[in-house]
């Protein structure tokens, strides 16, 4: 079986890969579920932090993986989908398949509530200097995250420079508006791609989802009476699409 590397978002590590990694059990298949550099440790020096920059760090994890393995399959959620979706662009050589859940690069997507807020100047930085790691992990829980993770991850909100890393990344989308840079490579998309999305997201809505792939002919699993963490809300479910959307490529 393919190599997998699975890209975690905005605001997790990798620990919200686990139930899924769990109902996977993915035997001695080589997997890499690396941390976006600042969110479980300081910023690396010199290292921008903006979306570019985890882009180019993300086409070094699989430019890794490749060397040792061959073609990946690449898995994200939230911006690790977005970044995943952009190595997938920028390296399709590295890439068997991606699949990314809960977020895609498209044109017509203008962020959510707190994406914009923390796009703005000052008020992102009181936005964080205001948040407390016990109200996000209830916030965490209460939209679907199993509740130690939502634990693990308010933890690591605690880190400033994750924070900062955080507000950075938004920056450096305006938000998260791609129309103007990665939206108009999508067709340097491979066709090799599947979206699995949480019916009831807040964040980035459904209609999200059935546009890209109505627009681009990928699949498209909907995970039912799950939000925007389905990947840990309802792992067997997920779990179950990945391994026939994996299968498929082995038949093909």
């Amino acid at each position: 079986m393919a190599a997998k590397l699975f890209l975690h978002g905005v605001p997790d590590s990798p620990a919200i890969w686990r139930p899924l990694l769990a109902a996977l059990d993915l035997g001695d298949t080589p997997v890499t579920v690396p941390a976006l550099p600042g969110f479980t440790g300081p910023l690396p020096a010199g290292f921008a932090a903006t979306k570019e920059a985890y882009a180019d760090w993300a086409v070094g994890q699989a430019e890794a993986l490749f060397a040792a393995h061959g073609p990946i399959d690449i898995v994200g959620h939230d911006w690790g989908a977005l970044i995943a979706q952009r190595v997938a662009m920028l390296r399709p050589d590295l890439i068997r398949s991606w699949v990314v859940s809960n977020a895609v690069i498209d044109p017509d997507y203008r962020g959510h509530r707190i994406a914009r807020i923390w796009n703005t100047p000052v008020l992102g930085e009181i936005f964080m200097a205001l948040s407390r790691a016990d109200k996000l992990a209830k916030g965490l829980a209460a939209q679907g995250m199993p509740a130690d993770i939502a634990r693990e991850e308010a933890e690591q909100w605690q880190n400033k420079d994750k924070r900062r890393a955080i507000l950075k990344l938004y920056r450096s989308a305006r938000g998260l508006s791609f129309e103007h840079d990665w939206a108009r490579d999508l067709d340097r998309l491979p066709s090799n791609g599947a979206l699995v999305w949480g019916a009831n997201d807040p964040y980035v809505g459904l209609e999200v989802a059935e546009r890209f792939a109505a627009a681009t002919g990928v699949s498209l699993h909907i995970v039912e009476k799950a939000g925007h963490w389905a990947i840990a809300e309802r792992p067997a479910e997920v779990a179950a699409a990945l391994r026939t959307f994996w299968g498929a490529l082995r038949r093909g």
